[in-house]
């Protein structure tokens, strides 16, 4: 008999690569992991993983386990909301890991419903960028994640999670005010292939975004100032530092001195932002409800073409 704890430490091997970030997200040794590892090849009578100095990666028979964990483990958390539903379940606390901006536009908005509609609910938030909340949310440290999509993202078919599409916004050009082109309605992104450029840090999504869009237009950004803080960019844009790419909600309260806002010209960035469960998890009757006043607060949010 297999056993199910066993199973979320394959797949929190599986995602996170090596034994030691596997355990430091489960809240476990690394020679519990191990420990717990080899007695599930014990159990099933087949090797699982392959070691090496730079880490863990499943074998074809890890790999066909871990399609059947992230069923078995979908179908314990259906049965823990039948099982919350049975009991009237409508009231606890449900945590969300969220981007700043996606919290300040969606998920502050959602708690001020829920605050209305379902009172028993209590959100706990947990500021996250766009690509940290869904390993949280697999490594069962937040029940919603609000995520965004970017490269090496779980696909939207991932078997382990369960979505909600939200909405999506453009990226608008930040241009200093005295700028060749702060004058023209819109900017081409290929005409500031010669600019000093300021973006967000690698890891973080819109980084990939500003250098896909800049890829598209046929150039690499030379990125010469780096912030994850947008009224950082903002602010930076502004002294003349460089040009930026910001998502357009995350514009909405910030000073703009001396800068001027573009849309961009032509095929345009888009950032497209979701919820995510735990795949059962999305009937739990504690979580139904978040992710219906996360869509509720979102309508309206989409941009053209988004």
């Amino acid at each position: 008999m297999i056993d199910p704890r066993r199973l979320r430490i394959l797949r929190a091997a599986a995602d996170h690569r090596t034994v030691t970030a596997a355990a430091a997200a489960l809240y476990l040794t690394p020679s519990a992991v191990s420990q717990q590892l080899a007695a599930l090849e014990q159990e099933t009578g087949h090797v699982l993983l392959t070691r090496s100095g730079k880490g863990v990666r499943l074998t074809a028979a890890g790999e066909i386990l871990l399609e059947h964990a992230n069923e078995v483990l979908a179908q314990l958390e259906r049965a823990e909301a039948e099982l919350a539903a049975y009991a009237g379940g409508n009231a606890g606390e449900v945590t969300v890991a969220a981007f700043a901006t996606g919290i300040a536009e969606v998920l502050a908005p959602a708690i001020g419903r829920l605050a209305g509609t379902h009172p028993g609910i209590r959100v706990r938030v947990k500021d996250a960028e766009g690509d940290e909340s869904l390993p949280l949310v697999l490594d069962g440290e937040a029940d919603v994640a609000l995520a965004v999509e970017y490269r090496g993202a779980p696909r939207e078919g991932d078997r382990r999670l369960a979505r909600v599409p939200l909405y999506a916004e453009p990226f608008d050009a930040v241009l200093h005010a005295g700028h060749a082109l702060a004058q023209e309605p819109e900017v081409g992104l290929a005409s500031l292939a010669d600019a000093d450029w300021i973006a967000p840090y690698p890891g973080n999504p819109c980084h990939d975004m500003v250098l896909l869009a800049c890829e598209l237009a046929g150039f690499d950004p030379r990125l010469v100032h780096s912030s994850d803080d947008f009224r950082a960019v903002v602010a930076l844009a502004g002294a003349g530092a460089g040009v930026a790419l910001v998502p357009r909600s995350a514009l909405r309260g910030i000073e703009l001195k001396d800068v001027v806002v573009r849309p961009v010209a032509g095929p345009a960035a888009f950032r497209r932002v979701f919820a995510a469960v735990r795949r059962g998890a999305e009937e739990h009757p504690l979580i139904r409800p978040v992710l219906s006043a996360l869509a509720a607060a979102a309508r309206g949010l989409s941009a053209p073409g988004g």
